[in-house]
């Protein structure tokens, strides 16, 4: 529930602006909204179970994402849409590691690879069939039931969360110990910086970055506030988020892998289905297959990831997986243009999504091997953040790069038609007398306003082809990254000496 409603909205976005009286500009606050309170919450769900317990704060949470997506869908103005959306993201920031931390005690370290290849197909599937089933609910019933499906899913997991499970036995004698002071300083920076970091990467590109007052100011605060809170909290005594758990190298290192899956995975979302949609013509619909196909195909090989998460070290899998990525972003820049098929586009983002299953669920596994078990709250609760925010730095470049590159490359076509050259002048001549015998009346004009499409088009996709190229060199230094990763025996789920 909680990964669909990150991008089930995004294609129902001109439906509510239109239902709710608001602009396009305006109806973008019900993606911000929800992402804020998200990230505000993700990374302190660690502490907040120490004050509530485990089950009982992930129960909290199921209630309160339930309760706000009755209120999303019966709404009446966009205000009170952005008040449970807030809300709904609330809840939904402390699901996720929620339920990460309790499959980490609920099986022991050789099979955690298998349980988290489970609990992986809902983060990387959901997003992919997000927008399709979004558009889908939207097209053939209303925008509100994009939200008012997650109500029978939310009791009856409520249900079953107090049947089935029960907090470990080392949460249950620390519940018996003082409960925690709050960390004020350290909850007010966190929900200052990460506000304005996730509007300032939300809203940069819509306001052209620094050429605006508003994101200038907000990239200060976030800059400030957040290195302010990795200082107070790694000198308090009992902080609101363990930054302490960075010094181990592990965690450290499968932070930085967690946060480029987060860019890389969001960032290639966003490229396929738009570059259908905007230079194709696909439907959101249509473009939404695609996605989904490689959706169901990573759902087949996710098992078998983690049955070899079993036998292979972490750090072999992820290195495989990242060089698999690196691959399919270069066929992408050779294959990627304005002739390219269904078929084709179907098996070129079957390659770019496939290799996330070797990332995933390893970078998950070896993040908790030489950490304590009571910790692992706190493991799965910087893990989500970590590629939470890596998905919103994805998402904000990609964007910026195909705007600034399309400029480049239109200013650099259109050097080549000079008035004067007599190849332009031919293919003009040509353009217009074809338009001419069609009984055009206005055959010239039409004809210089194809040529102008076309070289707009044409800019399009080779910004989309650089956007690529990048992506490509950034998986490939994640590749030599990887073996920064202390060995583990694969066995036993456990840290060994290297050698």
């Amino acid at each position: 529930m909680e990964v669909l409603d990150t991008s089930i909205a995004n294609v129902a976005l001109p439906h509510i602006a239109g239902n709710l009286g608001a602009s396009t500009d305006e109806s973008t606050w019900v993606l911000t909204s929800y992402l804020v309170s998200n990230a505000i919450v993700l990374p302190i769900s660690g502490w907040l179970v120490t004050v509530f317990g485990r089950k009982r704060f992930f129960m909290t949470c199921i209630v309160l994402f339930t309760i706000a997506s009755l209120l999303c869908g019966i709404a009446p103005t966009l205000g009170i849409l952005l008040l449970a959306r807030v809300l709904q993201g609330a809840g939904g920031g402390g699901l996720q590691p929620m339920a990460q931390a309790i499959l980490a005690d609920s099986f022991p370290p050789e099979e955690r690879g298998l349980a988290i290849a489970l609990y992986g197909i809902t983060a990387v599937f959901a997003p992919s069939i997000g927008p399709t089933l979004g558009g889908w609910i939207t097209d053939n019933y209303s925008w509100r039931w994009i939200f008012l499906i997650n109500l029978p899913v939310g009791f009856l997991t409520l249900y079953l969360v107090r049947r089935l499970v029960e907090d470990p036995p080392y949460m249950k004698v620390k519940k018996s110990g003082a409960i925690p002071r709050p960390d004020f300083i350290g909850f007010s920076l966190l929900v200052l910086g990460i506000s304005a970091l996730q509007i300032f990467l939300d809203k940069g590109q819509e306001d052209d970055w620094l050429s605006s007052h508003f994101i200038v100011l907000l990239m200060v605060v976030a800059a400030v506030c957040l290195t302010a809170l990795v200082v107070w909290e790694w000198r308090h005594k009992n902080p609101i988020i363990d930054i302490r758990l960075l010094s181990h190298r592990n965690f450290a290192a499968s932070n930085v892998v967690m946060f480029m899956i987060g860019v890389m995975a969001f960032s290639t979302t966003v490229l396929m289905p738009q570059f259908l949609q905007t230079l194709l013509g696909y439907t959101a619909q249509s473009a939404g297959m695609v996605l989904s196909v490689a959706g169901f195909m990573l759902l087949l090989g996710l098992p078998v990831v983690g049955r070899l998460t079993t036998r292979v070290q972490a750090r072999y899998l992820m290195a495989f997986g990242w060089l698999a990525l690196a691959i399919a972003m270069y066929v992408s820049t050779r294959r990627l243009d304005l002739e390219i098929s269904f078929n084709s586009a179907v098996w070129l983002r079957v390659a770019q999504y496939m290799p996330f299953g070797l990332l995933f669920i390893p970078a998950n596994t070896v993040a908790y091997n030489g950490i304590p078990p009571e910790k692992s709250n706190s493991v799965a609760a910087l893990m989500n953040f970590t590629r939470n925010i890596g998905a919103s730095v994805g998402t904000s470049i990609v964007t910026t790069m195909l705007a600034r590159r399309a400029q480049f490359h239109q200013a650099m076509l259109v050097n080549n038609f000079v008035p004067g050259d007599p190849r332009f002048q031919g293919t003009l001549g040509s353009l217009a007398d074809r338009l001419h015998r069609t009984g055009s009346t206005n055959a010239l004009p039409q004809a210089q306003e194809l040529i102008y499409r076309q070289v707009g088009a044409q800019a399009a996709t080779l910004s989309y082809i650089d956007v690529y190229w990048i992506l490509a060199l950034a998986a490939g230094a994640m590749f030599l990254l990887c073996f920064a990763l202390e060995p583990n025996d694969p066995r036993r789920g456990t840290a060994v000496a290297a050698h």
